[in-house]
């Protein structure tokens, strides 16, 4: 079976999984969760492929998300603008904002790197903060409208859990197949390393700047969905804090396998859920988890779980 054909069957494995598993659930509540998760799948995937296929570390990326949900929310609740003008504005401006810092900060490596993106994420966080005519600062944007498309509403949570789930499957075999082409060969080749790769002859700056703009399409897009699925959001959800959550998702998930962000995604948001019956010790025993799973999975979820399947087999 060639990679397509094996991608493909996965990923329709995992549809089939994901669109069953709601039926399953006995708390409408654990659908809204499973949203959220999907939404930090996709940003995961995009910045899974930036840092570890490309090796390029981004602690801004929360900053794209909430600058395409602020973006599609204020055109559409403000402006009065048709979602889909609002959602289509909010992706091109962050992929025109991520083209423009990344021109000068890809040209950096290593922490000064992540220093640099830090720098844009805290930037853009007091800007939602400061800006209260236009965003409502630390209080909020209320009103936004629920997302509608062509005629029909998602209305629903589950209606807008399926949505949620084939736009991570798009994603999830966009990325799978980029990462199989000569573009995933050319990022393999400069996270390995950078001067053997410019030797090959392969155009590091525009690689490294083409697959920034597509992590950060990727987290916008996830924005948008974000912004008209919980109609509020506020800057606590955009800082740094959750980049450096989203960052971890990645590493805890497995840097070198797209499939690792997504298990990664799911195992974050779902955890403090399961965490919230043991009220008194909640943060002690999410942090103990992720200590475990950093010290015996360091290939990550998805690494530790191919790893058992070879030895049983």
């Amino acid at each position: 079976m060639n990679g397509f054909k094996k991608d493909l069957l996965t990923i329709g494995l995992f549809l089939a999984g994901m669109l069953i598993l709601p039926w399953c659930l006995t708390n409408e509540y654990y659908v809204n969760v499973l949203i959220i998760s999907g939404l930090n799948a996709i940003v995961a995937v995009g910045l899974n492929l930036l840092l570890g296929f490309a090796g390029q570390i981004s602690l801004g990326h929360a900053a794209f998300y909430g600058l395409a949900a602020y973006t599609t929310s204020i055109l559409t609740t403000t402006y009065n603008l048709p979602i889909i003008a609002g959602i289509l504005a909010g992706i091109v401006l962050v992929g025109l904002v991520a083209y423009l810092i990344g021109i000068p900060t890809l040209k950096l490596s290593g922490h000064y790197l992540a220093m640099a993106t830090l720098g844009f994420g805290i930037i853009v966080y007091i800007f939602f903060n400061e800006t209260i005519e236009l965003t409502g600062g630390p209080s909020g944007f209320v009103g936004i409208p629920r997302l509608s498309l062509f005629g029909y509403s998602f209305d629903s949570d589950l209606s807008y859990y399926y949505l949620v789930v084939f736009v991570l499957a798009i994603v999830l075999m966009f990325s799978l197949n980029l990462i199989r082409s000569r573009i995933g060969r050319a990022l393999r080749a400069i996270h390995t390393s950078e001067k053997a790769a410019q030797i090959s002859g392969i155009d590091i700056a525009r690689y490294k700047l083409f697959i920034f703009v597509l992590s950060a399409i990727l987290a916008g897009i996830a924005g948008v969905l974000y912004a008209h699925y919980l109609e509020f959001i506020a800057p606590s959800s955009f800082g740094f804090n959750h980049s450096v959550l989203l960052v971890t998702m990645v590493v805890l998930g497995g840097m070198t396998n797209v499939w690792g962000a997504v298990a990664g995604a799911f195992f974050l948001t779902m955890l403090p859920e399961f965490l919230r019956a043991f009220e008194n010790i909640e943060f002690l025993l999410y942090g103990f988890i992720l200590f475990v799973c950093m010290m015996f999975l360091p290939e990550g979820i998805v690494g530790g779980i191919q790893k058992l399947v070879r030895k049983l087999t």
